[in-house]
């Protein structure tokens, strides 16, 4: 294997042990739900679903969006109001 791309996939290795580098600014998500698809986003701070259950509820979230932030683990982006300082 060629030296320059040994070096970058320890790179890559190096970045992906250090979460906090990466922050997402928005996001499209296509997600199978029991009864239909839906569509979660994050932009512009927030999250959204296209659920009757986040609309329907008022919370901010649903169980679609509490998956993908489960799916995501340490890189799911936080709503603007309980962002953690970037360090």
């Amino acid at each position: 294997m060629n030296s320059s791309l040994i070096s970058k996939i320890e790179k890559a290795r190096r970045y992906a042990a250090e979460p906090e580098r990466a922050e997402i600014q928005s996001l499209e998500i296509r997600f199978r739900g029991d009864h239909d698809i839906h569509e979660v986003r994050f932009a512009n701070g927030s999250w959204s679903c296209d659920c009757h259950s986040f609309e329907a509820l008022g919370l901010g979230t649903c169980s679609h969006i509490m998956a993908v932030e489960r799916l995501l683990g340490a890189l799911a982006p936080r709503p603007a109001d309980q962002a953690e300082p970037v360090r």
